[in-house]
């Protein structure tokens, strides 16, 4: 048996909305993009979206819509993907990394707060596996520091505060206390990649709340111009007969979502509940195994939240990098691919370049050397999870 770690769920409702758009003469950003960002403005409950290529460009843009760059600093947990933090590289501000709380994948919220400076202009935190942060201690912790903010242009000066910029890549669907993700952080990204929950095969949107003195029209524009060259009209309206003219305000980017991809999208959105429903029931199986195995596992569900169930992470307790690594060789044997989320930033050459060293980073390498992520998808079997979880327990008795 192969089980390969997290092949897309498609359906003929895929294929059958693709082969529309296709049909239709409109396969760029169109109709369909709108559609889509209207759609998930309404799942997420927040007040706009816009989708992008990427939820790297999702991010990289909300920061410079939010005019950060050189001088300034944003905070980013060490413990995450690049790239959470390389687009605060693209806009030429400083990242400054947060180690993991003891024991948790999560920032210490309290080194974050103590790292909050006159120079700080955003947070991103990362909802890792699709848990939901402790949104309610950053805020907290923003507006104990609110009298070193220094404001950079109108948009900051008009939130007063640090905003908070979400990674949620993992996070679509996700709740906690009753607010989905997308309508907890001031703005929120989200990425639609292959290996996501829901996805457009490469795709991310950007969404945010009501912000008081901004209006979203005007934020969703910006946006829009941004990542199409600058250009001031769409293609769909530059297409119209006789509207040929437009202006470029800026050199800016090309990184919009095409039509064909919100086509997938709305075709996941509208089986999405049903693919969450399939991961809980993983998830539930997997837990009900592993109790007792002497490995500690990222809670998908506590009092305060219901993650999106993106990804099952496993810490097996005492062991490190070698026996780890170990254990992944012993299920690729048997046919199940296994990940680790995340190798730390500072262990990266990227980042040791700039100066960042593991060793001031003792928590978050403690999550890497022993982190094992195993198989989480909708498409899986009660058979599959049941291969995956007997290998699994004789691998890690095998090895520790």
């Amino acid at each position: 048996m192969y089980i390969p770690f997290s092949p897309p769920d498609m359906s003929e409702r895929e294929a059958e909305l693709v082969k529309q758009t296709i049909l239709s003469g409109w396969i760029t950003s169109g109709p369909k993009k709108a559609e889509f960002e209207e759609k998930l403005s309404q799942y997420c409950g927040s007040d706009k979206t816009c989708a992008f290529n990427s939820a790297t460009a999702a991010l990289e843009l909300a920061l410079r819509y939010l005019n950060v760059g050189v001088g300034d600093e944003v905070i980013v947990p060490a413990y995450t993907y690049t790239a959470s933090c390389s687009v605060i590289c693209h806009v030429g501000a400083t990242p400054v990394m947060v180690d993991c709380k003891k024991g948790s994948f999560e920032m210490d919220y309290d080194l974050m707060e103590a790292a909050i400076s006159d120079k700080t202009k955003v947070i991103i935190p990362v909802d890792l596996g699709g848990v939901v942060c402790d949104y309610e201690r950053i805020f907290k912790a923003v507006e104990n520091k609110k009298a070193l903010f220094k404001p950079n242009g109108e948009v900051q000066q008009k939130f007063g505060r640090v905003v908070i910029l979400s990674d949620c890549a993992h996070g679509f669907g996700a709740e906690r206390y009753g607010k989905k993700t997308g309508a907890i952080a001031d703005f929120t990204s989200f990425s639609f990649h292959a290996v996501k929950n829901l996805t457009t095969a490469e795709g991310g949107a950007l969404t945010w709340k009501k912000i008081d003195g901004i209006d979203s029209e005007e934020i969703y524009n910006y946006l829009c111009i941004m990542s199409l060259h600058g250009q001031t009209k769409s293609s769909l309206s530059k297409n119209k007969p006789g509207a040929w003219e437009y202006d470029i305000i800026a050199p800016y980017y090309k990184c919009n979502m095409t039509d064909i991809a919100a086509a997938i999208g709305l075709a996941q959105l509208e089986r999405y509940d049903d693919m969450l429903a399939r991961r809980y029931e993983v998830i539930e199986m997997y837990d009900n195994a592993f109790k007792g195995l002497g490995v500690s596992v990222l809670k998908h569900k506590t009092a305060d939240q219901t993650s999106s169930g993106h990804l099952y992470l496993v810490r097996v307790d005492g062991i490190n990098e070698a026996k780890r690594n170990q254990i992944i060789e012993k299920m690729a044997e048997v046919g199940i691919a296994c990940n680790v989320h995340y190798k730390p930033l500072p262990m990266l050459t990227a980042y040791k370049n700039l100066g960042f060293d593991i060793k001031d980073y003792p928590n978050a390498y403690a999550c890497y050397e022993s982190e094992i992520t195993l198989p989480l998808y909708s498409r899986l079997t009660n058979e599959q999870v049941d291969y995956i979880i007997q290998n699994f327990v004789r691998c890690v008795e095998e090895v520790v």
